[in-house]
């Protein structure tokens, strides 16, 4: 990645582009769990979103292999897709902008105090 498509984000682009051709092959019921996914997944992103780019490209092979062996999305995914995704993001690191403020925060204000 050169520094152009690092500032301008085209590389994202890029591999988003990649990721909806992926969705597009598999059937409706999983491009629709996709879309759900992809929304609760964004929430968790750092302020570019780079971080989230390795957990949306598993989280797709993960439905591209359940459509392959003919599971369900709930079988993969269970009920709830949104306690999913923040599992997912919580146990791959991926914090938000939210959360490196208030880390910057207390850590200013710890400092302040003499801690």
């Amino acid at each position: 990645m050169n520094f152009w498509e690092k500032i301008t984000g085209s590389d994202m682009t890029k591999e988003l582009k990649i990721f909806e051709s992926r969705v597009q092959k598999l059937p409706a019921e999983y491009q629709a769990a996709w879309e759900k996914v992809n929304a609760n997944l964004w929430p968790h992103s750092d302020f570019t979103g780079r971080n989230l780019m390795p957990i949306l490209d598993g989280v797709l092979g993960l439905l591209e292999e359940a459509a392959a062996d003919g599971q369900s999305v709930q079988e993969v995914l269970g009920d709830d897709i949104k306690g999913f995704c923040s599992a997912l993001a919580g146990e791959e690191g991926a914090k938000s902008y939210q959360d490196k403020w208030r880390e910057q925060l207390n850590h200013n204000i710890a400092k302040k105090l003499g801690k």
